[in-house]
């Protein structure tokens, strides 16, 4: 057990935004469809699934996470759940996936990814909904 004179905050090694993650038996995770703009060509669109993947090192203790997506004007616009977790040695890494299913983009513009550790935003980063010219046939 880390005493609380033990705790040491861990370091966001990444996150990433992409269309889908899975696992190899070996335990390997796959990140499916990796982006940081979506188009489309009508809006409001809903995007179907989007995945955040998180990955902690280097820290000790429990500890808790949040990943949300916040709109152009600066209003959540979706957040995930709160998700605990436990770092025992500086040498652990823990990732955390967070889902997001039909995320309603009501139009284009930066918005933004969040990643919150114990309420405290430490990495934004943008995702671009554009409009696009819808393919002609």
């Amino acid at each position: 057990m880390v005493e609380e004179s033990e705790k040491i905050e861990p370091t966001l090694l990444f996150s990433i935004l992409c269309d889908d993650v899975r696992r190899e038996d070996n335990g390997k995770f796959i990140l499916i469809g990796l982006f940081e703009t979506i188009g489309a060509a009508n809006f409001p669109v809903r995007h179907a699934k989007l995945f955040v993947m998180n990955c902690w090192c280097s820290g000790m203790g429990e500890f808790t996470q949040r990943t949300r997506i916040i709109a152009p004007d600066g209003s959540k616009l979706i957040e995930d759940e709160k998700t605990s977790f436990k770092l025992n040695d500086l040498r652990v890494k823990h990732r955390i996936v967070a889902r997001f299913n039909n995320t309603l983009f009501r139009a284009p513009g930066e918005y933004s990814v969040e990643v919150l550790l114990n309420g405290e935003l430490k990495v934004r980063y943008p995702l671009i909904v554009e409009k696009i010219k819808p393919k002609i046939r």
